[in-house]
This record gives structure tokens, C-alpha cells and sequence, in this order.
């Protein structure tokens, strides 16, 4: 867990500026700069929301499969509701489903001022570990 929640450089979660602040199966809580993530015309990249919340509900999935299970994303889907234009971006994910072979995360980022930005909804499907 330590790689994911501290990724090296070149790693994707490196290079968007997603710092962990908070971590467990129930609830995940991540942010990211605007800066640096903006699309031309200087709002908060619709993609990069996705990366956020891809990142944080893999990570609860993960945490909630387990020592030697991985979970990987089955489904994100993603609703803009309004853009950011600078300061940072928080996101929480929490759990809708548990299972044992899908874990299903709601993902919800605000803006620096509180205001929803985006909601995410996150299906992994967990599996054994490959060996290696």
C-alpha cells in the first residue's frame, strides 16, 4: 500500500499532485492541484477529476480486498456539476458495496470552498494477487 499512497515519480498520481490525507476501507480522502490539470480554457480538466476519483476509490478497494488480493477498475462513470479554476480539489470516497470479488465506491470531489465539483461512482473487481 505504501507505493500507492506514496506513488514515485512518473507514476500518473505523481504527476497530477494527488497527496492522501486520509485512508481506510470506509473512506478515502484525497486532493489535487487545479494547477496543472486545467484543459484550454483554464478549468479543472474533466479527465483529471476522473483520476482523482479512479485513484481514491482503487485505493479503498484495495485496502477493503485486502493483503494478497489487488482490486483494478471495472466502471467509472463521472458527473461534472460545476468547474474549478484554482486552489485544490478534495475528494472522499465511500463505500455503496463490499463484496468479495466487486467493491463499489461513491466519489465525491469539492472545490476549495466546499462546493461539489464532481460525483464519481467507482466499480473495481478484486482479485488474488498474480504471483510475482
Amino acid at each position: 500500500m505504501a507505493k500507492v499512497l506514496n506513488p514515485e515519480p512518473g507514476q500518473l498520481q505523481h504527476r497530477m499532485g494527488i497527496e492522501y490525507v486520509e485512508w481506510s476501507p470506509e473512506r478515502v480522502v484525497a486532493t489535487m492541484p487545479v494547477a496543472g490539470n486545467k484543459q484550454p480554457y483554464g478549468l479543472l480538466h474533466g479527465g483529471a477529476n476522473a483520476v482523482l476519483a479512479e485513484s481514491i476509490g482503487s485505493v479503498a478497494s484495495a485496502l477493503h480486498a485486502g493483503e494478497g488480493r489487488i482490486a483494478v477498475g471495472l466502471e467509472l462513470s463521472c458527473t461534472h456539476h460545476r468547474s474549478a479554476t484554482e486552489g485544490v480539489v478534495t475528494g472522499t470516497a465511500t463505500p455503496l458495496h463490499r463484496g468479495r470479488s466487486t467493491a463499489t465506491y461513491d466519489i465525491v470531489i469539492n472545490d476549495a470552498q466546499g462546493r461539489r465539483t464532481c460525483t464519481a461512482r467507482l466499480t473495481c473487481v478484486i482479485r488474488d494477487q498474480p504471483a510475482g
